[in-house]
């Protein structure tokens, strides 16, 4: 625990926040919130760094509601700026990386915080992303005697440690924590040498020379391999007003912050298994759980749709699709539209849940390497792309399944061929 950091009551609020002379971070988060301690050491290596410049203050929101809700503050992590005693810049709620903290400080701050010439450093092969498929890919290569190094935009893990419960991992017993898991492979890839560089904020990658490069905050990593495995993150509500209302109604976790909605209505977006399985999850608090869906059936599965239909606090709305967050300085409503009939209708609610899939995180790829309509990078079966010496694992890659064990052998199968390709470079 970073000792640049400070746990504030609501009752310091004033003195150590709007009184401050210097600008102030402020992150209100909860327990048992996987976003929550996604931030939390993303949170604390920035205070590391920036702490003589400015305060980062933490908050317990549990503990401290009337001055969460003074703010309007009811997701979990909730991240605020103040300069002289007034909110600047704009909140962060949800997932939070290193990168966009940093970011919307010196936007907020107006201050440019990045060093001007990064270290470089060499490898015989580089991992990008540090979820399943990664680890899994630095496991071989390391277990290869390849000088390996794992740059991760987070902490190890991915997707995989946020899940709560991962029941159909083969070897484990039943079920098991996904940080648990995913830490179990990290001790794995650390014990046959690979190197782990976590919280790094990837600024451009390079991947059409010889030598391929990650340029990072401080460092720019070279190796005549690499693997991508960035996996891929929730899809935002693409309807008016969801940025406006992120954090203060619009949430993409249902065990982060679903509490908040003791005896309140809600409504989830989305009709797969996520989808599904939240708005069963959201009846142990909410008086009623709307099921918004583009189609007129689910793509959940069969087990998921039958305790949802029995479930006497669900309902459905079939054929609509979200266009606009309403509210004040909560969410009152959403406005939606039938596909088929073209009316739109307002539905009343205290809280919107959005489960409506996944995009990849594969952004600072375009343009190098091949990708498909949807930006999921195209490869072979040995998970060799188009570009000589670049691999792809995991989420991010086209492909019909994705899970934490298709992702594994995804990066067990890129690492035995980036071991190969070396090989044939020789």
């Amino acid at each position: 625990m970073s000792d640049k950091v400070i746990y504030l009551s609501q009752e310091q609020f004033d003195e150590v926040v709007l009184k401050s002379d210097v600008p102030v971070i402020v992150d209100f988060y909860s327990e048992d919130c996987p976003p929550c301690e996604a931030l939390a050491p993303a949170y604390e290596k920035l205070a590391q760094q920036y702490g003589d410049k400015f305060k980062f203050v933490k908050i317990y929101r549990q503990q401290n509601r009337p001055l969460a809700e003074k703010l309007g503050v009811k997701g979990s992590p909730t991240v605020l700026f103040y300069v002289n005693g007034q909110e600047v810049g704009q909140r962060l709620t949800g997932y939070i990386s290193k990168r966009q903290l940093r970011e919307a400080m010196e936007k907020a701050f107006g201050q440019k915080l990045l060093p001007e010439v990064p270290e470089t450093v060499k490898y015989d092969v580089i991992v990008l992303g540090g979820g399943p498929a990664g680890l899994s890919a630095a496991l071989y290569t390391a277990r290869a005697k390849l000088r390996t190094i794992v740059v991760d935009e987070s902490v190890p893990g991915g997707q995989a440690a946020t899940t709560y419960h991962i029941a159909n991992y083969p070897g484990t017993p039943g079920t098991i924590r996904g940080k648990e898991l995913t830490q179990n492979m990290l001790n794995q890839a650390l014990a046959f040498g690979a190197e782990v560089d976590d919280l790094k904020e990837v600024l451009k990658v390079e991947l059409t020379g010889e030598v391929k490069r990650v340029i990072t905050e401080d460092k720019i990593y070279e190796a005549p391999a690499i693997i991508l495995a960035t996996g891929a993150e929730p899809r935002k509500l693409p309807a008016e007003g969801e940025d406006l209302f992120r954090g203060r109604g619009v949430h993409y976790c249902a065990t982060c912050d679903g509490a908040m909605y003791q005896g309140m209505k809600v409504v989830v977006v989305g009709g797969g298994n996520s989808a599904v399985e939240e708005a069963v999850f959201l009846t142990r608090f909410a008086t009623e759980v709307t099921i918004i869906h583009q189609f007129d059936h689910f793509q959940a599965s069969k087990v998921a749709q039958e305790e949802a239909f029995a479930n006497p606090k669900i309902k459905v709305i079939w054929d609509s699709e979200v266009r606009k967050v309403v509210g004040d300085k909560h969410v009152t409503g959403v406005v939606i539209e039938n596909l088929k009939t073209k009316e739109l209708s307002t539905v009343p609610t205290d809280g919107v849940f959005v489960y409506i899939g996944t995009q990849p995180k594969t952004n600072l790829f375009a343009g190098q390497v091949e990708m498909n309509e949807w930006g999921y990078i195209i490869t072979d079966e040995e998970m060799r792309t188009n570009i000589p010496g670049v691999f792809a694992a995991g989420d991010l890659r086209q492909k019909s399944v994705r899970q934490a064990v298709t992702a594994a052998a995804d990066g067990v199968i890129a690492a035995v061929n980036v071991e190969r390709y070396l090989a044939s470079k020789k």
